[in-house]
């Protein structure tokens, strides 16, 4: 920066001032630079430039897989929301392993990043670092929570298992649960809401049992569950499996192809199979999967807006948001023809 400002016959801060914000300088200064930066080929590090601010213009984003659509779909609501607002967002991703989510982290406070928007994995150690991180820096959390307390925006489990639980309940044979790998606070609050949702309709539960793994390939998991489970000599509790995710009803619906099985409603079908989140291609499946959708835009504006309000960054015309607090968002039921 000081060779630049030696080069255009300027003074420093007026240059500094100038990549901060273009418009902050006159108009003859400004074409001067703009002259002197196609002549010299300059370009300031970013990276660099933030770590000599009190507060950089750089917000974290973490989340557990980049390929998840889910995630794919968040992070980029929020990257435009983040850009439009004037900050840079830098998208980390940790492929559900706890190593990566530590790396990660360490990345965010080496950057002296302004805040960051996590999808946590719930590791407990990390826990401890994030609460203390959260200390200095803003944090907002999406999908699953760190815990009770922190700022929070996500779907409301217990009002969209309710919903499904009681659409399946009313048209057929009650839901067994198949539940989730355990990679995040998700697989228990799910869990729970079925539970919650078939004691409320006074119902029987039925939580399959499926054995205690961290992995993200739900698909596989899915299938190989529900092969072992409905392949049994007892088979299934009930002819209805709700899944705790779209992309283990993914599985679940190749596995019943695979037996024999067809799945549908109706007195010609075998068995009834739904799931959650309303995954992209879940329309597409075959059959269509009967399913929650979760209002992923509005996750991640409010996720956004929170932060800005944490960093005082707020709009004046945006809506009034609290700078804590958890916003737990309604799912919509969609009714395809898997159940």
């Amino acid at each position: 920066m000081e060779d630049f400002s030696e080069f255009v016959g300027l003074s420093r801060p007026t240059v500094s001032k100038y990549f901060n914000d273009p418009s902050s300088v006159r108009k003859k200064t400004r074409e001067t630079i703009e002259v002197a930066l196609k002549k010299s080929g300059f370009r300031p590090n970013l990276f660099a430039v933030n770590l000599n601010r009190r507060r950089t213009n750089i917000v974290g984003i973490i989340i557990p897989s980049s390929i998840d659509p889910f995630y794919m779909a968040l992070t980029r609501r929020i990257e435009a929301l983040a850009t439009e607002a004037g900050f840079f967002p830098l998208v980390l991703s940790t492929d559900g392993q706890a190593d990566l989510e530590d790396r990660a982290i360490r990345t965010l406070k080496s950057l002296n990043v302004a805040g960051a928007i996590i999808a946590p994995l719930g590791v407990e150690s990390h826990q401890r670092t994030l609460a203390e991180y959260g200390r200095s820096v803003p944090l907002v959390y999406v999908d699953s929570p760190l815990d009770d307390t922190s700022a929070f925006v996500g779907t409301d489990n217990e009002q969209s298992f309710r919903l499904i639980v009681d659409y399946l309940c009313r048209s057929g044979e009650p839901p067994s649960y198949l539940g989730m790998p355990d990679v995040n606070t998700n697989a228990r609050t799910r869990e729970n809401s079925y539970l919650d949702a078939m004691a409320q309709f006074g119902m029987t539960p039925h939580v399959l049992p499926v054995p205690k793994v961290r992995t993200w390939d739900f698909e596989r998991f899915g299938f190989e569950e529900t092969m072992r489970l409905a392949g049994s000599p007892n088979g299934l509790p009930t002819k209805t499996i709700l899944c705790a995710n779209d992309r283990i009803a993914f599985g679940g619906i190749a596995a019943a192809y695979k037996l024999g099985l067809k799945v549908g409603h109706g007195s010609n079908a075998d068995i009834r199979i739904a799931g959650h989140d309303d995954h992209p291609l879940s329309r597409y499946a075959c059959p269509p999967i009967t399913t929650v959708a979760q209002n992923v835009s509005e996750i991640g504006e409010r996720a956004v807006n929170m932060l800005l309000a944490m960093l005082g960054e707020a709009d004046s015309e945006r809506e009034n948001f609290s700078p804590t607090g958890r916003f737990l968002l309604s799912g919509d039921l969609m009714l395809r023809e898997s159940a």
